[in-house]
């Protein structure tokens, strides 16, 4: 079978290999989307969907930045199930409400919309918000909501009107080559694919393909958990909600001058230290709520520790917790689910040059869904020297 030629191959097409993709069509490059299951399955479409620049270190948050410009740019050729209903962080007590103050101030000096709220403003918002809990809140308007189990599908959807975009789904690549003036992936069926450079961003399974490099990295595999409540329809609560546990843990926060004399970083609350809990929301747009999430951590080469099993004592905390800052209809649980996604424990990202043409980006770890699209597009222009 003759092999199939392009400029580039991208190998995993969770949200960092295609956004990889999108902008090397958007170059004119013919692009090869190669997905070893019928569609992404694993850390990408396993998450809140929540767009959120303003949790991130100021590196990161440009990356986010430039993150939603290219969503809302696709939105307005294609709905990918963008929603610009902005983010807010709610304070649950006078550190946090000092450390909301002092982001927004940093907000200010670098020129990223945000907005102090008070307690009533916040109820006002939110109607179904605790008055108990809340104190005041920061909300960021330009943010963004996606479906996560739907975004890539769309995407991808939206990319096959290019001409120069190929997908291959139930396509694994078990090898990588370099020729005298290309580099050839092959498949588990035997077809090659060539091209000038390959990108390889599969998570922590390109260590089916460079099982040395994989031992050698410093790569974790973390472990999430999470739960969606059945339908609210009579509970508004638009947008990505961040709250007191979260403000305790984004790194945008870590750069306010308070942060450091925090009297706990989960406020004495053992259960959330344990399991690395901090709760959020997410309505989708059938009224059902995504409410979350733990955090667990396993070495990659030893990611087999993390149990498989969800935690029932964790769902209760979620619970729990959750019933302290809004006053729903219903908790019913509809469904839960674990997602696991990879993280380097000394870097921000993994990225790894062999023969000067393959190129493994991974490990972006729970910066993916907001950042990838502007981290990508640096590092095809990088990658290119465009």
């Amino acid at each position: 079978m003759q092999a199939k030629e392009f400029d580039l191959i991208v190998i995993g097409s969770g949200v960092l290999g295609t956004f990889h993709a999108y902008h090397a069509l958007n170059r004119g490059m013919k692009v090869a989307l190669i997905e070893k299951d019928s569609k992404p399955i694993s850390a990408s479409v396993r998450n809140f969907g929540q767009i959120v620049p303003s949790g991130m270190n100021p590196k990161w948050q440009r990356y986010g930045r430039k993150s939603l410009k290219f969503y809302k740019k696709i939105q307005t050729e294609f709905d990918i199930s963008i929603r610009q209903n902005g983010s807010i962080y709610l304070a649950s007590n006078e550190e946090e409400l000092n450390l909301i103050h002092e982001l927004h101030h940093i907000n200010q000096l670098n020129d990223y919309p945000s907005e102090l709220l008070s307690q009533e403003q916040c109820i006002s918002k939110y109607p179904s918000l605790q008055t108990t809990y809340v104190k005041g809140g920061l909300f960021f308007p330009e943010e963004v909501s996606v479906n996560p189990r739907e975004m890539l599908c769309k995407i991808h959807q939206f990319l096959k009107f290019n001409g120069n975009f190929s997908f291959f789904p139930n396509t694994a690549i078990h090898e990588i080559n370099t020729l005298s003036d290309q580099t050839e992936a092959v498949d588990t069926a035997g077809n090659s694919f060539l091209a000038d450079k390959v990108i390889v961003c599969s998570g922590e399974e390109f260590s089916l393909l460079f099982p040395e490099l994989f031992k050698k990295s410093d790569l974790e595999v973390v472990k999430l958990q999470m739960l969606r409540l059945k339908g609210n329809k009579s509970i508004k609560i638009p947008g990505n909600i961040l709250t007191g546990l979260s403000i305790r843990r984004y790194e945008s926060f870590q750069d306010c001058p308070s942060y450091s004399s925090l009297s706990d970083q989960y406020n004495h609350d053992y259960f959330a230290r344990k399991w690395g809990v901090h709760i959020l929301f997410k309505q989708e747009t059938d009224g059902s709520i995504i409410l979350g999430d733990s955090h667990e951590y396993a070495d990659a080469p030893h990611k087999n520790a993390l149990s498989f099993d969800n935690r029932s004592d964790i769902n209760q905390y979620f619970i729990a917790e959750g019933k302290k800052i809004f006053e729903l209809e219903s908790w019913e649980i509809d469904t839960q689910w674990a997602g696991y996604y990879t993280q380097c424990k000394t870097k921000d990202i993994l990225q790894k040059t062999i023969d000067k043409n393959i190129h493994i980006v991974t490990g972006i770890g729970g910066k993916g869904m907001t950042a990838s699209a502007g981290f990508a597009y640096e590092n095809i222009k990088k990658i290119f020297a465009i």
